[in-house]
């Protein structure tokens, strides 16, 4: 991380980018955000209707569900308002639904109609406060024709994202089921069962299977990366390693945030920070949760496919790999958890679906972005999103959650749907917006993490989509 007080020669694309779409004042508040840096956040700007209305979805979905089921239904809630702007404002192509708007209707009335309906109908739970929510944005506007026209172009656009979603498999009750114990395989760490055990049967927003994305299997249990990898997480990872320092520990403890909500409120500050309008809000917004949706889905689909252990057992039963260079210790604990399957690492897929929408909409991995963490009340003002993916990658192995590899290839691999869904969707209809378009000097991924493939027990097909290898 950095705090600049000028804008470099690369994130001066970012600025020149942003100027081109939304006009010179969104370039001056970029501006103060990076002179701001790592050293505070600029004063949130009024928010537009369809990031209040993020703000509402966020707090309503959270209640009660791990990150990766939240992504889901603010898919459904952001694709909604995306289809509402566009109907009214233009210029987006439709991605659930396509929607006639009647001449002068409200915009904010259709964006708070859209998610209001998908809400009430999605988060049963929460529906009285959505409803109260409703209530009062909509006595902000001005009753008349522009307002009704508003509400039902609203109406329509959650209408047809609540069809297709109809029989999603989201509401279904999927027991865990415990594979056959043994070296390599995931056992349940703790005493409530395994979360989000039906993803991997949710019905994906953009591809047909939960499956289309799988990649290759983690790393052979013989091989000498996999060796490697356990004694850097049994050395960094134990709850009371001596190694660790107290600014890895901060590190970890800064990305125990809900994950869902820590990146949802970095983007509608972000947002905010630029002064979108109200379609690039909805564009923006639109694109980052669908991804990260459809990630998910593939990424739990995998977990539960490979079965693949923890540190804590792959460390406590080292003796039972097969690998001389692991060393067991009965007494080892991490110093976070995790009760879901290891590989590959839900977090490492939610970053890399976020930071790939990020990069594919601007054309830049130049992105200044705020994050905070309620666990520690810090805020991490980063200038680059391959900072975030780094910082995220170091956490969840300085925490003993996942192994070096698995963060590293689950960031590279599952990228791939956040491109394909800009490509198809959200970014169809603009130029300059593909996988060309990133700047010269915008290496998605470290290659000193590839250097020695031929050792880990995998060839190089398994990360392309669609690999089958297991371990």
């Amino acid at each position: 991380m950095k705090s600049p007080n000028t804008l470099t020669d690369k994130e001066a694309p970012l600025a020149r980018r942003v100027k081109t779409r939304i006009g010179l004042a969104a370039t001056l508040t970029l501006a103060v955000v990076l002179v701001l840096g790592s050293t505070g956040t600029p004063a949130a700007a009024a928010e537009n209707s369809v990031v209040h209305w993020s703000g509402i979805a966020e707090a309503a979905i959270a209640v009660g569900r791990p990150p990766a089921s939240c992504s889901v239904l603010a898919g459904m809630v952001h694709g909604a308002m995306y289809d509402a702007v566009a109907a009214i404002e233009g210029g987006l192509a439709p991605f659930a639904t396509s929607v006639t708007a009647p001449p002068d209707a409200s915009a904010d009335a259709a964006v708070a109609q859209a998610a209001r309906d998908v809400l009430v109908a999605r988060v049963l739970l929460q529906a009285g406060t959505v409803q109260i929510a409703y209530d009062a944005y909509m006595a902000l506007i001005p009753n008349g024709p522009a307002k009704d026209g508003g509400k039902a172009v609203g109406a329509a656009a959650a209408a047809g994202m609540l069809a297709m979603r109809t029989g999603d498999h989201f509401a279904d009750v999927v027991p865990y089921v415990q594979p056959t114990p043994g070296p390599g395989v995931f056992e349940p760490i703790a005493p409530t069962p395994p979360v989000d055990t039906k993803l991997p049967f949710v019905r994906p927003f953009t591809y047909g299977s939960p499956s289309d994305y799988r990649p290759g299997g983690p790393l052979e249990l013989s091989s000498r990366r996999y060796a490697r990898d356990v004694a850097e997480v049994q050395e960094l990872g134990r709850v009371d390693s001596t190694t660790r320092t107290a600014e890895q520990t901060e590190t970890v403890r800064f990305y125990t945030d809900q994950t869902f909500v820590q990146y949802s409120r970095a983007l509608r500050g972000l947002v905010n920070a630029l002064g979108l309008d109200l379609r690039e809000s909805a564009r923006l917004l639109g694109y980052v949760h669908v991804s990260t949706a459809d990630t998910m889905i593939a990424t739990w689909e995998a977990k539960y496919h490979y079965y693949f252990w923890r540190p804590n057992h792959a460390i406590q039963r080292a003796d039972t790999d097969g690998n001389p260079a692991t060393l067991p210790d009965p007494t080892w604990l991490p110093l976070i958890t995790g009760n879901h399957p290891e590989y590959p690492s839900g977090h490492a897929c939610f970053t890399g679906a976020v930071t790939e929408s990020l990069r594919n909409y601007f054309g830049t991995k130049h992105v200044p972005i705020a994050i905070s963490s309620t666990v520690v009340g810090t805020t991490r003002t980063y200038q680059s999103l391959d900072e975030i993916v780094a910082d995220v990658e170091d956490a969840r192995v300085w925490g003993g959650l996942h192994y070096r590899t698995t963060m590293t290839q689950s960031a590279k691999h599952f990228t791939q749907i956040a491109r394909d869904i800009g490509r198809r969707h959200f970014l169809a209809d603009k130029r300059g917006h593909d996988d060309k378009d990133h700047d010269n000097d915008d290496d998605r991924y470290d290659k000193d993490h590839d250097n020695d493939d031929d050792h880990d027990g995998r060839d190089g097909r398994d990360y392309e989509r669609g690999g089958r290898r297991g371990h």
